[in-house]
């Protein structure tokens, strides 16, 4: 007589079972922030964190049924006295720009975090990097193959054995390949093409780039070993993925530029080991990025005498004067909405010079379209430059030229005064050196 099971009876599922044998991983569902990294249990309509609406994305992670926790051991900690500093280890990049803004050099198991736009010579300088090194390096590409790397490796000269060319995306793998190498330089290209393989959610996803980016950081910490990742950026100019990225990693570069322009600077704004605000300069040649020694005077050729709305000023980048030309264009119109382009200076800080002129100086600019350029692809973000923005407008309004050799610094208040800046004699001899 066949059993049958009564419908009010408990029914117990039996767990699932492959057939390589041991039980099927589990899977656990969490949602993840977009915005801010925040993690939830479930699915909510607004980040707790950041306020942001409809930011939490779905992932899954797998975990083996019978993984254990590993035994907690004791933590051995050291007097500061008896810690061995690492500012002695640092191994020079051989590019003087970039060692510069590095501060003299990369640390043994740092990891330096690279962005900037497609194209704009991120993995040339990588490359250019691992040219004049003679220990093992690793070069980890998740975007091209080795004849692909070996092909752009032609223009820049000759490299040695030492470089190591993998083309992989799984960081099992690539540990595999490490502990076989053992390199004293390990860089990935791009953390946004690496894969976990405990987890199933899509590569550049958040879990994805926050989990892959955390092993390579243990991996850097326990074998000394410096790595540098290379980070896509978005349409807005900032590296993709969790803002926690940033945080984790000791130093932070951006690659600035135009693709169209031979002009490239590198900038760090976060750096463990020296100081932020550095940035390197470089032109785009043939053999590669080469560094530009004196950036005040490549950013001045070619400029021109004696025209209405160019004034030349002096900002600090770091601990370097440069010296840049700040251009403006005055025109009247009769539409009801006057234009306003900016380029190389924050926007709502020229509208508020703008209202400073008409306001104080009384010039007549809501019946004008003003355009602002800085020369050169340079981006200019201190207030000391307000001043020569203001003088490069008021010169295109009244179309009068500034004296060629006048430099131009200073901070400008909402009353029309105007404010000292820092730093103002090593603006001083850097303008006396060239000439103003």
């Amino acid at each position: 007589m066949l059993g049958v099971v009564h419908p009010r009876a408990t029914a117990r599922v039996a767990p699932a079972f492959n057939f390589m044998g041991g039980n099927m991983p589990k899977q656990k569902t969490i949602f993840i922030c977009t915005g801010c990294g925040h993690e939830a249990g479930k699915w909510l309509g607004r980040c707790p964190s950041c306020n942001v609406y409809n930011s939490f994305e779905e992932n899954i992670v797998e975990k083996s049924r019978g993984e254990l926790r590993s035994p907690v051991t004791k933590a051995l900690s050291l007097p500061i006295n008896q810690t061995v500093s690492l500012e002695e280890e640092k191994f020079p990049t051989k590019i003087s720009e970039l060692d510069r803004v590095l501060c003299g050099g990369i640390v043994p198991g740092s990891l330096i975090l690279l962005g900037g736009e497609p194209g704009i010579g991120k993995s040339t300088i990588l490359l250019q990097i691992c040219k004049g090194q003679d220990f093992p390096i690793l070069y980890v590409s998740g975007e091209e193959s080795p004849g692909q790397i070996a092909l752009r490796a032609t223009r820049l000269g000759k490299f040695g054995d030492n470089l190591h060319l993998l083309a992989q995306t799984d960081i099992a793998a690539i540990e595999v390949e490490i502990n076989s190498i053992r390199p004293k330089l390990l860089v990935i290209d791009s953390i946004q093409t690496m894969t976990h393989p405990d987890l199933t959610s899509s590569p550049g996803s958040v879990t994805q780039v926050r989990e892959t980016a955390a092993f390579f950081m243990r991996l850097a910490k326990e074998q000394a070993m410096a790595t540098i990742i290379v980070g896509h950026v978005t349409k807005e100019g900032n590296i993709a993925g969790p803002r926690i990225l940033e945080h984790m990693v000791d130093c932070v570069l951006y690659f600035e530029g135009e693709r169209g322009d031979g002009f490239r600077l590198i900038r760090a704004v976060k750096n463990r080991f020296g100081a932020t605000g550095e940035i390197g300069i470089f032109e785009m040649a043939v053999h590669g990025l080469s560094a530009i020694v004196n950036p005040s005077e490549y950013m001045l050729a070619g400029r021109p005498i004696n025209a209405p709305g160019s004034v030349i000023t002096c900002s600090m980048e770091g601990s370097r004067p440069i010296l840049a030309e700040v251009q403006a264009l005055v025109a009247r119109t009769r539409a009801p909405n006057p234009r306003r382009v900016v380029s190389g200076m924050d926007y709502n800080r020229v509208n508020m010079l703008l209202a400073v002129l008409e306001k104080r100086a009384h010039l007549n600019l809501s019946e004008a379209d003003a355009y602002i350029n800085v020369a050169g692809g340079m981006k200019l973000t201190e207030p000391a430059c307000d001043l020569a923005a203001i003088a490069a407008i008021a010169a295109s309004c009244k179309n009068m030229a500034v004296p060629p050799e006048m430099l131009i610094f200073g901070e400008a208040g909402l009353a029309g005064e105007v404010r000292a800046v820092p730093n103002t004699q090593r603006r001083l001899d850097e303008g006396v050196k060239l000439g103003f």
